[in-house]
């Protein structure tokens, strides 16, 4: 798998699985930029809004641009509103493409909900990556993450199109 070179793996996590099997997801450790600009209102319940491209964005939205600068197409995937978006500011909603669609919708059925989703969804070519954002020492997986892991896999998804950006603000 190709990456970006800003978000290279350098790390793995070990995830384990309710079925007891152990799966290793390929990791990243990044610092990005505090949003400086013009005060941001709208921070959907108190997300860190941070800097990508002189442009506001929250870190899901972040990693998306960051992968679009690469030649990736992608999403976040909004599980709690239930939306497919491309921006924030203004507020957006898109459709994924059919072959993507299926594989998400494929997932979600076997996991019983879209709960649990990685947050970005990104494709290049036949690659695809599901990427999970998580802030260090504020976030860690869930166990309906966990779950969601364990459908994905059941479902064909490579362990190599998992991948977890875990973050941290610069001073």
């Amino acid at each position: 798998m190709k990456y970006p070179s800003s978000l290279l793996p350098t790390a793995t996590e070990t995830v384990e699985l309710s079925s007891g099997k152990a799966v290793e997801i390929s990791k990243a450790l990044s610092v990005f930029k505090p949003w400086r600009g013009k005060p941001i209102t709208d921070t959907y319940g108190g997300k860190a809004i941070l800097s990508f491209y002189r442009k506001p964005e929250f870190a899901e939205l972040g990693i998306l641009r960051i992968f679009q600068q690469d030649g990736w197409g992608g999403v976040w995937v909004d599980t709690y509103r239930r939306k497919f978006r491309t921006h924030y500011w203004p507020q957006n909603e898109v459709s994924l493409p059919k072959k993507r669609a299926l594989l998400l919708n494929l997932i979600c059925e076997a996991a019983g909900s879209p709960s649990g989703c990685f947050d970005v969804f990104c494709w290049k070519g036949r690659n695809y990556l599901f990427i999970e954002s998580k802030r260090s020492a504020k976030d860690r997986l869930q166990i309906s993450q966990k779950h969601w892991i364990e459908s994905a896999l059941k479902c064909g998804v490579p362990r190599e199109s998992l991948f977890i950006v875990e973050w941290r603000v610069s001073a």
